[in-house]
């Protein structure tokens, strides 16, 4: 059940993030018309940005997960099974700490803008705790992601990002390994 609510999770996430492209697209398609009325457009760039940063952090867990990630397995396919859940062990540990105080420190940022009522500089002011929570968010789904991973590896199971690229490798498709 929770191994169900996790994967909808990364999921909805990596939905959420789409839907940030697709508004990327929208606003920027919206923002050379108006330029051609002659419309201002300054604070388009703005939310544009917010969005970019959106779009890439709710979608980082669902990619990890589905191994679009960049990972170096010249070595990792040369070993024997054993070794190489160790060094996916040790990776995903590193991993582990490593997003682990992304996540704090975004976290804490997240907050440090909220708590002192920092406003955004450019043309539309906004209270920076709001496009920040995307970060705090997808750092934090990003966390949850690398330790589920860890897990599954500690009690002997295959990563799921080496599942899904073996899967899709099964379908004929290396599009992921270029």
């Amino acid at each position: 059940m929770l191994r169900r609510w996790l994967d909808r999770i990364y999921l909805a996430a990596g939905a959420l993030g789409a839907g940030f492209i697709v508004l990327i697209c929208v606003l920027m398609v919206a923002q050379s018309i108006m330029r051609e009325l002659g419309l201002r457009t300054g604070a388009i760039n703005d939310i544009v940005a917010w969005f970019c940063a959106a779009a890439a952090f709710m979608a980082m867990a669902h990619a990890f997960k589905h191994g679009d990630f960049v990972r170096v397995t010249l070595i990792l396919e040369k070993l024997p099974p054993r070794r190489c859940r160790q060094l996916e062990t040790v990776a995903l540990s590193i991993g582990a700490v490593a997003v682990g105080y992304l996540m704090w420190a975004a976290c804490s940022y997240t907050y440090e803008s909220w708590e002192f009522n920092d406003i955004s500089q450019g043309l539309l002011p906004m209270p920076l705790w709001i496009p920040q929570l995307s970060f705090a968010l997808g750092s934090i789904l990003l966390w949850v992601a690398v330790v589920d991973e860890l897990i599954i590896v500690l009690r002997g199971g295959v990563p799921t990002f080496v599942r899904a690229v073996e899967e899709r490798h099964a379908k004929g498709d290396f599009s992921s390994d270029i």
